[in-house]
């Protein structure tokens, strides 16, 4: 069982950035592809970004591309997502996952993330 803890949210003026942390409870999390997800009130959760074991590939959203960033660290354990430039609409949970059966990878899905940690809020004010 693989545990994850968010951490680094917060409450920001729009135009802002911020830099949420995700930890990892063990090593083998470096095979694993990892992502952040998100989640506003009263709508679907959504994919933000995606990564890959190695790290070379990543996989970001329409709506995120060119402000956030992803990033990890397996020799800490540790996934990273860089937010710039961010907007009211950026508002939500985040969750940072792991998938450990070794599917495509994809902010598109979810449903292939088996491992989740409890979230971050984030808010971001106009």
């Amino acid at each position: 069982q693989e545990h994850l803890v968010e951490s680094g949210g917060g409450s920001v003026q729009a135009g802002g950035s911020l830099r949420l942390s995700c930890a990892a409870s063990s090593n083998i999390v470096g095979f694993y592809c990892m992502g952040w997800f998100r989640q506003a009130p009263g709508k679907e959760r959504e994919g933000v970004a995606t990564i890959r074991p190695g790290g070379g590939s990543t996989y970001l959203t329409d709506s995120v591309k060119g402000r956030f960033t992803i990033s990890r660290d397996n020799t800490k354990k540790m996934l990273y997502l860089q937010m710039n430039s961010l907007k009211p609409e950026d508002t939500a949970m985040y969750y940072c996952a792991a998938d450990g059966v070794g599917g495509s990878c994809s902010p598109l899905r979810d449903d292939e993330f088996d491992f989740w940690g409890q979230g971050t809020q984030v808010a971001v004010s106009s």
